[in-house]
Formats: structure tokens, sequence, C-alpha cells
């Protein structure tokens, strides 16, 4: 009996989420403004047009380049999802923390999600279970839509163990990206930590983003001509959003390197500052 409840539960959540896929977006959602706040290296938090709050690779508290307001993680306000690329301190830091104090789904690559799990990081209602492939739609209630994509990279968890006090290194899952579609059909691509792959072209001609969020910093990511050469020749959104430079020495890109690089292009570059908001 319990089987046959469960098949029909699981059937009808096909059915719902297929549903979902079809449905055009509310007048609502399609009028209003989509806000990016840029809180330094890969941080973002969006203000979806449906009135939700995503925040990517939350390093806030011991960022240097997060502004002073934005180092007391309440000072988001409420947040509904949070999306970690990778393992590294710098992208996931302060997630578990944020997923737990706003009761948030936490997405993370595959790996990383059992290892919060097995370290006992945050409860297993919120570790969200996904892998790079389709759709999925993590917001109960919304009809935002998520894909996981690869990114060029790598993701060990290094963690200190509070009891005996000494650095470990765990599983942390394979670098991905996400791809965002919001309430209003307006695609973002956080690429998180990525050097230059060809598959790229492949990203960009199956999702089309409008806007990529892109690491231009050099060392550890695409530094500004490898950068350039995705938006041009890969890519090719209406709006790139530079991020992971400037926060150490070895990340020394910059947007003026960048946009020399790019030349002329339709592509609509924003070099804003942490804590610097821009519309859609």
């Amino acid at each position: 009996m319990n089987n046959v409840r469960g098949s029909a539960l699981r059937a009808a959540a096909g059915i719902l989420l297929a549903l979902a896929l079809l449905l055009p977006p509310s007048a609502d959602a399609q009028d209003a403004k989509t806000e990016i706040l840029w809180l330094g290296q890969s941080a973002m938090r969006i203000k979806t047009p449906g009135g939700k709050v995503i925040v990517t690779d939350p390093w806030l508290i011991s960022n240097p380049k997060t502004p002073a307001q934005y180092k007391d993680l309440d000072a988001l306000g409420k947040v509904d999802l949070v999306l970690v690329s990778h393992a590294h301190f710098d992208h996931f830091e302060d997630a578990p923390a944020l997923a737990k104090r706003n009761n948030a789904p936490i997405v993370t690559p595959a790996g990383l999600q059992s290892t919060m799990l097995e370290l006992d990081l945050v409860p297993a209602n919120l570790a969200y279970r996904v892998n790079k492939g389709s759709v999925f739609m993590p917001i109960p209630g919304s009809n935002i839509k998520v894909w996981m994509v690869h990114a060029e990279h790598d993701s060990e968890l290094v963690y200190t163990n509070p009891t005996t006090k000494k650095r470990e290194v765990h599983v942390g899952g394979e670098p991905v990206g996400y791809i965002i579609e919001l309430e209003n059909g307006f695609k973002i691509y956080h690429m998180g930590d990525t050097g230059l792959f060809g598959d790229m072209k492949l990203i960009g001609d199956f999702h089309k983003p409008d806007l990529v969020m892109m690491p231009i910093g050099g060392h550890f990511v695409m530094g500004p001509k490898e950068a350039a050469l995705a938006t041009k020749e890969y890519l090719k959104p209406k709006y790139v959003l530079p991020m992971h430079y400037g926060t150490s020495p070895q990340l020394a890109g910059t947007t003026a390197q960048f946009q020399e690089a790019l030349g002329t292009t339709p592509t609509k570059v924003f070099p804003i500052s942490p804590g610097e908001k821009i519309e859609f």
C-alpha cells in the first residue's frame, strides 16, 4: 500500500512540474524588476521579479571586499535559496549558516551535499539533492527554474574538525555553474569558478543566457582575455557582470582589461563595485 501511495505521489509531483514548466510568466512577474547586488568575489543577492531572494556563493563575513553592513547575514533579508558552485571556502563558508537561519534549501554539487550531511553542517531537509542534468525547481511554490552545468575547476572541502581542531579534507563534488531562469523568463548564468572550456558554446546555444556573472581575475579562474573570448565567441549574452577579481593579489585581472580584450561588442558590461546594485 505504501509503495502504491509513494508511486502516486511521485507521479503527481511529476505532473505538477510538467505543468509549471508550461505555465507562462505572470503579468506581475513580467512587469517587475530583477535586482542584483554584488557582495564581492562570487557572492550575489538576486531579488527576482516574483519577490524571491537567491544568494550565490555566500562568502561574506571574512571576505575583505564585502561591505561592512553585509557581514551581518541578517542584512540580506529573507533568503529563499542558496546556490553554491563548489566547496572552496570563498564560495561556501557562510552558506550553511545562511541556509539554516532562513530555513532555505541549499543547492551544492552532489558530493558536497553528501559531505554536508556527514559533517552535520545543515539539516537533511535543507540539503537539496541534485546533479548536472535537467531542470529542477528548488523553491516551493515558485516557477523559478535552475540547471546545474559544468565548470572547469576543483572542489574539495577543507574543514577544521571542532573536536580534534585538526584540518581535514572532504569530498566536495565536481565544481558547477548555474543557469537560473526567473519568473519572467530572464536567464542568468552564474559561472562559479571556471577556466575556459569549449562546451561554454553549447551552454550558450542551449540556454541563451541574458546575463552572465563571469570570473575574470585569472590565476585560479579565467583571466580577462579568456573571459572576453568566452563572451564573444561562446556565450554572446546581452549583459556581463564581472566577478571573482581583486580579492587577493593572484586575482589581478581587472574590468578595464576585460573590456579592452572584449573590444566592440553588443554585450553590455557592468563594472560595478561590491555593495552596488543593478536592475533589469
